[in-house]
C-alpha cells in the first residue's frame, strides 16, 4: 500500500489522527490537514512517522480548489471534520446555531469533496465521518441528527454519480475524543457512564475503533454507497 496516498481532512486531532496512524501502520502513505497550523505540526510530529501536514481551512470554500492542488495526486480522501453546533431541543434550538452546523461541517464535507475530484484516482474512494445522531432518536439533537443525515446521504448518490470511485461512509457513536472537552473530568466521567448504560456493549467507543472502520472501507473494494454504523449498538438503547 505504500504508493497509494490518504489524504485526512481534520486529522489533527480525534477520529482524524487516529485514523492517520493506523492507516500509516497499514502501509499507507498519508496527509493530514487543519485549520490550526501549530496543533497539525504536533499531532505530525505525535504519530513518529513520515507524515505530511498541510494547513487547510476546510470551512473556506473559496480556498479548496487551491488546498488540494498544492497537495495534488491523492488515492483515497477521508472527511473527518467535527461539529458540535446545531444541539438543542427541537423547540428552543437557535436557527442560527443550526445554520452554522450546516455551514461548518455537511458544507464542508460536501465542498471537499467536490474539490478534491480533479486529483483523485479514479480508483480510489471518498469516506465521510458522519455521527449516529443520523440514524438514532435522542432528544435533543434534531439539528445534529439533519446535519449528519445530510453527509450520509451523499454515500449512495456520489457512489452512483462519480462511479467508479468508491464512496462511503462511517457513523461513529459515542468516541472518546477530544471533541467531548467541553465538559470537565468531573462532569465527563458520568456522561461517559450515561451513554454507557445506554450502548449494548457497556462502554463508549475510542478513536482507533471508528479508524478500524474507515480503514476497512478505504480497504475494500467491492464496498460502495455503504453507510457503516459504528456505534456499539447505542442507536438501539432506550
Amino acid at each position: 500500500m505504500s504508493s497509494q496516498h490518504v489524504v485526512i481532512v481534520g486529522g489533527s486531532s480525534g477520529i482524524g489522527l487516529a485514523t492517520a496512524a493506523h492507516l500509516f501502520e497499514k502501509g499507507y502513505r498519508v496527509t493530514i490537514t487543519g485549520r490550526d497550523n501549530s496543533k497539525l505540526q504536533a499531532a505530525a510530529q505525535s504519530l513518529n512517522g513520515d507524515f505530511t501536514a498541510v494547513a487547510m481551512d476546510a470551512a473556506d470554500l473559496a480556498g479548496l480548489a487551491q488546498a488540494f492542488e498544492a497537495i495534488g495526486p491523492l488515492d483515497h480522501l477521508v472527511l473527518a471534520l467535527g461539529g458540535g453546533n446545531g444541539a438543542g431541543p427541537f423547540a428552543t434550538v437557535d436557527l442560527a446555531d443550526v445554520r452554522k452546523g450546516f455551514e461548518q461541517k455537511a458544507m464542508a464535507h460536501f465542498a471537499c469533496a467536490q474539490a478534491c475530484l480533479p486529483y483523485l484516482s479514479k480508483q480510489g474512494s471518498l469516506t465521510f465521518v458522519s455521527a449516529v445522531s443520523a440514524q438514532a432518536a435522542m432528544p435533543g439533537t434534531a439539528g445534529l441528527g439533519a446535519i449528519n443525515a445530510a453527509i450520509a446521504a451523499l454515500a449512495p448518490i456520489l457512489a452512483v454519480e462519480l462511479k467508479p470511485i468508491r464512496v462511503n461512509c462511517v457513523s461513529p457513536g459515542v468516541v472518546d475524543t477530544p471533541w467531548w472537552d467541553f465538559l470537565s473530568a468531573d462532569q465527563k466521567e458520568p456522561t461517559f457512564a450515561g451513554f454507557a448504560a445506554r450502548t449494548p456493549v457497556g462502554r463508549v467507543g475510542q478513536p482507533k475503533e471508528i479508524a478500524e472502520a474507515i480503514a476497512f472501507l478505504i480497504g475494500n473494494g467491492f464496498t460502495s454507497g455503504h453507510t457503516l454504523i459504528c456505534d456499539g449498538g447505542i442507536r438501539l438503547g432506550q
